[in-house]
């Protein structure tokens, strides 16, 4: 939320509410297949600031802000 927040200038109006029903808190996962199969690569390509800064840069454009 914060890179959001820093990459569109803006504090989020947040409303923080318990767990609900359906919500998971925590997942275990086994990505060896994908690997083993597809080449699937557990390295990302950019750091998630780089990605939300390029979201951030299409929304406003796509928006007209």
């Amino acid at each position: 939320m914060k890179a959001l927040e820093a990459s569109l200038g803006k504090t989020a109006e947040k409303e923080l509410l318990p767990l609900q029903p359906g919500d998971v808190p925590d997942t275990y996962v086994d990505v060896d297949d994908l690997v083993e199969e597809f080449g699937y690569s557990l390295q990302p390509s950019m750091s998630i600031k780089q990605g939300v800064d390029n979201f951030a840069v299409w929304y406003k454009q796509y928006n007209n802000l």
